[in-house]
């Protein structure tokens, strides 16, 4: 399938110069939705998962399908203030600034086996702060996957992320 038909690009949002990816339109079809989530659980069926980690509020749409099939735990991981009992946090930054991220501390332990998705991977910042929680949490065996990746995107965060086995189905560069 080509996922990247599927998903909507649209100029100069947030701002000029950005060509947005825009994967709501992915999510509404029905065959797309199910090409993604088989893909993932293809790649990772065999790797022992143990808890999918999902970052607010698109990773959550495939996380937790994902997390069923893999027979594993669902994790949200979701900006600061929105998790109701203690928290590990996590600050990143952002070209106009700090944010935050937090994930329940006991949502992972220091055996599991965790595959992080987000659904877009472009200066890294989130998803090296996902793995800081879960590194947080003691957990050494750590996967990633992302529907699409802004390759052309080159971040320290990005080297990072080199060292992990990650899944990526959309390349644009």
């Amino acid at each position: 399938m080509d996922l990247k038909r599927e998903i909507r690009e649209i100029p100069d949002y947030p701002k000029e110069g950005i060509s947005f990816k825009d994967v709501t339109t992915l999510f509404k079809n029905k065959e797309a939705v199910r090409f993604v989530t088989n893909a993932i659980v293809e790649e990772f069926k065999e790797k022992g998962i143990t808890k999918v980690v999902g970052l607010e509020a698109r990773g959550f749409v495939f996380g937790g399908a994902i997390a069923d099939r893999l027979d594993a735990g669902f994790v949200p991981i979701r900006k600061k203030g929105k998790l109701p009992s203690a928290v590990l946090s996590e600050s990143y930054e952002l070209e106009y600034g700090v944010d935050s991220v937090e994930m329940h501390s006991d949502a992972l332990e220091k055996n599991d086996v965790v595959l992080i998705h987000d659904d877009l991977l472009a200066t890294g910042g989130t998803a090296v702060a996902a793995l800081n929680l879960a590194k947080k949490c003691g957990v050494e065996n750590i996967y990633f996957s992302f529907i699409c990746d802004l390759e052309f995107i080159n971040t320290p965060n990005k080297s990072i992320l080199k060292e992990y086995e990650t899944q990526v189905l959309v390349k644009y560069q």
